[in-house]
């Protein structure tokens, strides 16, 4: 009996601290293996970095990309509230790219300016496919008799009523069709009547060419933007499907090149902020060409040296742009990346970060460059605007 009490006991000495050991490993941390890339959150171990609390930008603004239209859909309280926004954050005038030529056109500046007419301007989007079938593209509107002369009237009367401007998307390039089904080239020839005139009327276009590079590479371990891609997979155009982003900014080029006389607005700081030399040299050959950073501050600010002396070198070129309307808290790292040193900081408010998994620095910008491109270079540029923006300061104050 006492050989079997001390085998027991024995036994039992021998599971407690197995039991213990179990428990213990039980609470120990994953060590990853099973974290999810859209789970991750990394939370940065930088102390005492730079950061400063910037609630509102240093001179009055003008932003010229905005979106109220499809961003509020006509809702005038989500609007109200954004007019205070606006006045907290010193930005005096917003230019919404969704009016609309046509039978329609008016319909989204009578919204804004019922309310508001010193603190909004509207650009007016061509209405390329007109009221047939998506999978119809013989019968789109763009590709009947007289399509570019219908236009080029439509952007006479559009003018007359107040528009200051016209909106290109990145479908034309990329899903706009010819009759037979094929993509339209952005610089065919059949609407070089509509760039002339533009020029002519003095309505600058803002033409939003291609994508990011990453979303024309495989969506592999190698894309950058892979975890954002992997959320959105249509926005990837890599295959035989779609033409080359060198062939689209190519294409985009040609036509700036042909209509020295029309200004063209390069959305998304042209659509190649990772190659700011480039578009440099863009800015340089075609002096036509401005460019805004809408959306872009987080390729921007991720090249902080390259993309300060980028701004400086073309800062008569340079337009303010966020693609908002947006929350708060994006607004001020816009203010945070033009006007300080901040390091290490975010660039939107979501989780994850919609555009990159990584934080942005400040470019610090003097005065003298941060007056041109909130405000002055605008009021050259854009018809109508300085009225707007004195009325708009003045109410402010």
């Amino acid at each position: 009996m006492k050989h079997l009490i001390a085998l027991i006991f024995a036994v039992l000495l021998c599971i407690g601290p197995a039991r213990v050991i179990a428990q213990e490993s039980s609470s120990q941390p994953s060590r990853g293996d099973d974290l999810l890339l859209k789970d991750f959150r990394p939370q940065s171990m930088l102390k005492h970095i730079r950061s400063t609390d910037l609630q509102r930008a240093r001179f009055p603004v003008i932003d010229v990309h905005t979106h109220f239209g499809l961003r509020q859909r006509s809702s005038q309280q989500a609007l109200d509230e954004f007019v205070d926004v606006m006045d907290r954050h010193r930005i005096a005038v917003c230019i919404s790219l969704d009016e609309k030529l046509g039978a329609s056109f008016g319909d989204h500046a009578k919204f804004l300016w019922k309310a508001y007419p010193n603190r909004f301007a509207v650009f007016a989007q061509i209405d390329w496919r007109g009221e047939a079938a998506v999978d119809k593209p013989a019968e789109w509107a763009c590709n009947q008799a007289g399509f570019a002369r219908q236009v080029t009237e439509q952007l006479r009367q559009a003018r007359n009523r107040g528009a200051c401007g016209v909106k290109i998307f990145k479908q034309f390039g990329l899903w706009y069709k010819n009759a037979d089904g094929s993509l339209i080239r952005i610089d065919d020839t059949r609407w070089d009547p509509i760039w002339q005139a533009c020029g002519q009327l003095g309505l600058p276009i803002i033409i939003h060419t291609a994508d990011p590079a990453a979303f024309f590479l495989p969506i592999d371990k190698r894309n950058e933007r892979y975890e954002e891609l992997s959320r959105h997979p249509d926005w990837s155009f890599y295959g035989d499907e779609f033409p080359s982003r060198d062939e689209l900014l190519a294409a985009r080029n040609r036509i700036i090149e042909r209509h020295p006389d029309t200004t063209f607005i390069g959305a998304h700081v042209a659509n190649n902020p990772e190659d700011l030399q480039t578009v440099g040299d863009w800015l340089d050959q075609y002096p036509n060409l401005y460019v805004e950073p809408a959306s872009r501050i987080a390729e921007l600010g991720r090249q902080p040296y390259t993309a300060r002396e980028f701004m400086l070198e073309h800062q008569d070129r340079i337009l303010f742009g966020t693609d908002g309307p947006w929350p708060e808290l994006r607004l001020t790292y816009y203010w945070r990346f033009f006007e300080t040193f901040d390091e290490y900081f975010p660039y939107s408010e979501k989780q994850p970060p919609p555009q990159g998994l990584w934080q942005i620095y400040g470019i610090g910008l003097p005065d003298e460059v941060l007056r041109k491109i909130y405000f002055e270079n605008a009021i050259k540029l854009i018809p109508g605007l300085r009225e707007k923006y004195e009325r708009a300061i003045a109410q402010q104050k």
